[in-house]
């Protein structure tokens, strides 16, 4: 019996208790972070009105105030029972990190108090060496600080033996160079506040105090079952499998999608989301995916920052909890060939602090042509920026995704819905034109149309759509961190948002505002058209179409990634102060790097499996087959058993086609270890390249001549779980 037959019988569900009277949720929701309700209750007013200041206008809390925070926090959490605490940041790798310290203090001979200062809370000393930095910080070069981010509340993670009080921090050099994802993230926000408030403003709007970014990111995965995952050194060292056969029945059916969550899975469910509340995150809606064993998880939009935090908390959650029921969580982009893989939708929009959204279209003529105004600032963006787009999605396993015919195209394009795009039209023309018997579109330069509050069908082939009141960037992919995509769209749209005030101020001097407003509404709509797509973005038609149109399709992360490169990019995110012009370069060497170092580990674990699992097996059963006709052969001789002729031909063409597919798998993976000894050789750029035109059509080739040998090679002999068996059993 193989190894993975015996793994079947080891697959089980778990034995637990029932819950008889689940709590409300409200009743705990966020009990373990320490919120805004949780400080006003331990602290003075005076300092609850110095952080609130803090928060809304950035006038910094004095050290006595951050002394009487630091020591509410650590009566808070020694009260939950934790004791100790650690500044949580999110470095280059994409995942966090955490040093831990305890709270206690010696203050004499044996013995020691609990005690936590404002100093402590505020600033962190983490080894930085260790850590991508893309050539900002030598090796020898170890001082790296975090730095509190008030604005993300400190929360509290629980382990069975413990619990530990995290504070949400960002992390820079000995230099100030940020070295994290939150800091860009935040300055980001910091730019589109001002911008989106310069607008507003020539718009009447003067109430605004602040204006950011919203996020609500969907995060789909993978559920397997352990037993099966530890028998697969592919999904143990890399995430993704990268041999296996298709299971007959994928997902053709289409029976997966919004069907009956198994209890198995939905018990998972249930755990996550009371761990995910209890730590304030707004888990909202759960279901199946389109593939098999593929789910997903969708929040209630907050403030971007918070989301990013809470998208990396999620993340986390996902793959303790699977463990505890003996499954295992999957976040890779494509981690089975010939099925969906998974991606991180998200979801973008922009507030202010008066609760309204600047993408909502609104009920009156003024509320419409300010989001006119705001909505050709983002077309704008994504029509002059879509390489910085492209590149915030570049990794390894988002290239799986990318043009593959599931998630969007590499090529960037905007999707409106046919009322925008009628209305966008009218207003480039200048004409006026009935679109709906149920709104009011009767346009001309002195009046606007009412709007329904959903403007648009959704478009899922589509990168960049517009989906009422939000737009939803659908090429992140589900493992990454979403705070870069975040950051690259705060900037670029900032930035639109400058142009079109300072385009309606110099249109409007002495003229109507409305028809100014207008004229340079309308101008935009024309200049950004080619960036519209409202078709399938699927099709080879739109490849050709957005060729014609100059819309670049970057395949490669190598080649997306060298937007970070350019000069008049560099330059906007140095103008808007989100990245400077050595934290950008740095990120182009760390993120070129890790996709060189990703391809690499797959290599190695590729020939590892190869030599270690598929030859044996095959050579196991090719000698079965030998001794097999063998024997037919002599009795046929010795005995003069009569064998049809065509039996005998069979026989030796079944040898023979095990024989072709053993040597092709092994010719073509020496082949493959000889490119990674080319490859050391040369420079970060060129091996990326290399590896992504050479090594990596070379591993599908691989690839391919093995699952062709495990759809032959009897199921006795052969040890890897299959896809029929880790996507279907449950």
């Amino acid at each position: 019996m193989a190894v993975r037959q015996e793994a079947l019988f080891k697959i089980n569900g778990m034995s637990l208790e029932k819950i008889t009277s689940p709590k409300k949720v409200s009743s705990y929701f966020g009990e373990n972070t320490f919120s805004a309700e949780a400080m006003e209750r331990l602290v003075s007013k005076s300092t609850l009105e110095a952080f609130k200041l803090w928060m809304s206008e950035g006038k910094i809390i004095t050290l006595d105030e951050a002394n009487e925070i630091a020591n509410a926090m650590k009566d808070w959490a020694i009260s939950k029972g934790a004791t100790y605490y650690t500044h949580w940041f999110q470095p280059m790798t994409g995942l966090t990190a955490e040093k831990h310290d305890s709270f206690i203090s010696i203050t004499a001979p044996g013995k020691v108090i609990e005690k936590f200062s404002g100093s402590k809370l505020i600033q962190g000393e983490p080894d930085a060496s260790s850590f991508p930095s893309g050539g900002i910080r030598a090796t020898f070069e170890a001082r790296g600080y975090t730095a509190w981010d008030p604005s993300s509340p400190a929360f509290i993670i629980e382990s069975k033996l413990g619990k530990t009080l995290c504070i949400p921090t960002i992390f820079i050099s000995y230099h100030g160079e940020s070295l994290d994802k939150k800091l860009p993230l935040l300055r980001s926000d910091e730019a589109l506040n001002r911008a989106a408030k310069n607008l507003l403003q020539i718009f009447g709007r003067k109430d605004v105090k602040k204006v950011f970014s919203t996020c609500g990111p969907e995060q789909e995965y993978f559920l397997i079952d352990k037993n099966f995952y530890n028998l697969r050194q592919d999904l143990l060292m890399t995430g993704r499998t990268l041999i296996g056969a298709p299971s007959p029945k994928g997902q053709q059916l289409e029976d997966q999608y919004f069907g009956t969550i198994k209890e198995r899975v939905l018990n998972f469910m249930y755990e996550v989301a009371e761990e995910a509340y209890k730590l304030g995150i707004p888990l909202m809606t759960r279901h199946n995916e389109v593939a098999p064993h593929q789910y997903e998880f969708a929040p209630i939009f907050e403030e971007s920052n918070i989301a990013a935090d809470h998208n990396q908390l999620l993340m986390d959650l996902m793959k303790k909890v699977a463990l505890r029921h003996n499954l295992v969580c999957l976040l890779h982009e494509k981690p089975f060939a010939g099925i969906n893989g998974s991606g991180k939708h998200l979801n973008w929009s922009l507030a202010d602090d008066q609760g309204n959204n600047l993408l909502n279209p609104g009920q009156t003529p003024e509320d419409n042509l300010q989001f006119l105004a705001v909505l050709a600032a983002v077309l704008r963006a994504v029509y002059l920026h879509a390489d910085l787009l492209r590149a915030s999605v570049a990794l390894a396993g988002n290239e799986h995704r990318l043009g593959a015919n599931e998630a969007p195209p590499a090529i960037i394009s905007v999707f409106l819905g046919n009322q925008l795009t009628a209305i966008l039209d009218m207003i480039e023309k200048g004409i006026k034109k009935q679109v709906s018997k149920q709104d009011i579109i009767d346009l001309g330069l002195a009046r606007l149309p009412k709007f329904n509050k959903d403007t648009t069908d959704r478009n899922r082939t589509s990168p960049f759509a517009f989906t009422g009141a939000k737009f939803e960037f659908r090429a992140v992919g589900s493992s990454q961190n979403i705070s870069t995509p975040i950051a690259v769209i705060n900037t670029i749209i900032a930035d639109s948002l400058d142009y079109v005030a300072e385009q309606i101020k110099k249109e409007a001097k002495g003229k109507d505002f409305e028809s100014s407003a207008l004229r340079v509404i309308a101008g935009i709509i024309k200049e950004t058209k080619d960036i519209r797509f409202e078709g399938n973005n699927y099709a080879p038609e739109w490849i050709k179409e957005a060729k014609k149109r100059g819309l670049p399709n970057i395949a490669s992360t190598v080649e997306a990634l060298e937007a970070l490169t350019k000069k008049e990019n560099i330059a906007l995110f140095e103008k808007y102060k989100v990245f400077s012009k050595p934290e950008l370069i740095a990120r182009y060497h760390i993120w070129v790097h890790m996709y060189n170092l990703t391809l690499e580990i797959e290599a190695n674990t590729l020939n590892e499996m190869v030599n270690a699992s598929i030859i044996p097996a095959g050579c196991e059963y090719e000698k079965l087959l030998a001794e097999n006709l063998g024997m037919l052969v002599a009795l046929e001789k010795d005995a003069e058993l009569k064998v049809e002729k065509g039996a005998l031909s069979d026989q030796k063409e079944h040898l023979s086609d095990v024989v072709a597919k053993i040597y092709y798998v092994r010719r073509n993976t020496k082949e493959m270890m000889n490119s990674l000894d080319k490859a050391k050789d040369m420079g970060q750029d060129a091996r990326a390249k290399f590896y992504f035109e050479g090594l990596k059509p070379l591993m599908e080739h691989i690839r391919r001549h093995v699952d062709a040998l495990e759809c032959v090679v009897s199921d006795e002999h052969w040890d890897l779980p299959k896809y029929r068996e880790m996507l279907f059993i449950k």
